[in-house]
């Protein structure tokens, strides 16, 4: 029993170490992305440090990118970190933690830490699966973020090298892979339809959170396929970037 344990053990880390490689490489790009978005180097490593999910940092700096305010900004990258709470409520009976564990444990809980954890079959994997993800993914992104941030801030005006779109492109390869399933096809079109016609009236930024109320109508009126999607987080997943965004999801 000890020897399978310790064997699921070995195969948790060895997951959690190629899924933070791959992730943490992709920093580079969202580093390059925020300084060629007007954000400074410092900005760029201390949002990336603070928010720490890929998926809202790509939006945070498209926001940005596309001259939207601050609060515009924030909220859009709020709103597709929602899916973190979800992973929270998923991984917090798993790992039991209490106190500065639990705030920690909050802060890593991204997809890949929630996939690599849940795709474990021994209590002791989950929590080593979740951490060493976590932390390696922490580490590794946000050095790369860095490297990127200066190699950005190197290269000088962003619409040289056709930067200035280039965060915009970036999301989209993120959401690109969910767009599987007809219906988030057909919520993907709506929402663009809604966000276009709203673009010339509308500050930027402003018609990304208008059009997040298609989604939020769809969830409505078809409740119970996202809810046990939600509830059945990581028993069938298959392990992010290998995600989100890449990302930290990624």
């Amino acid at each position: 029993m000890a020897a399978a344990a310790s064997s699921a053990v070995r195969l948790a880390r060895r997951e959690a170490l190629g899924v933070s490689v791959a992730t943490g490489l992709y920093g580079i790009s969202f580093g390059a992305l925020s300084v060629a978005a007007g954000l400074s180097v410092v900005q760029t490593i201390v949002l990336s440090l603070i928010m720490f999910s890929g998926g809202s940092q790509f939006a945070f700096v498209g926001v940005i990118a596309a001259g939207g305010a601050g609060p515009a900004a924030v909220a859009t990258g709020a709103l597709v970190g929602v899916r973190n709470a979800l992973y929270g409520a998923r991984m917090a009976p798993l790992l039991g933690l209490q106190g500065w564990r639990r705030l920690l444990g909050a802060h890593l809980t991204i997809d890949e830490s929630t996939a690599v954890a849940t795709a474990q079959s021994e209590p002791r994997a989950v929590r080593e699966g979740f951490w060493w993800t976590g932390v390696g993914i922490y580490v590794l992104w946000n050095s790369f973020v860095t490297l990127g941030a200066f190699a950005g801030n190197a290269l000088g005006d962003p619409r040289t090298w056709g930067l200035d779109a280039a965060a915009a492109a970036a999301f989209l390869g993120l959401v690109w892979a969910r767009l599987a399933d007809p219906v988030a096809r057909w919520v993907g079109v709506g929402a663009a339809v809604v966000a276009l016609a709203l673009t010339p009236a509308l500050p930027a930024g402003v018609p990304v959170l208008a059009a997040a109320g298609v989604a939020v109508a769809v969830g409505w009126w078809r409740p119970g396929g996202d809810r046990a999607d939600a509830g059945s987080v990581g028993s069938d997943a298959e392990t992010p970037g290998a995600d989100d965004d890449g990302r930290p999801g990624a």
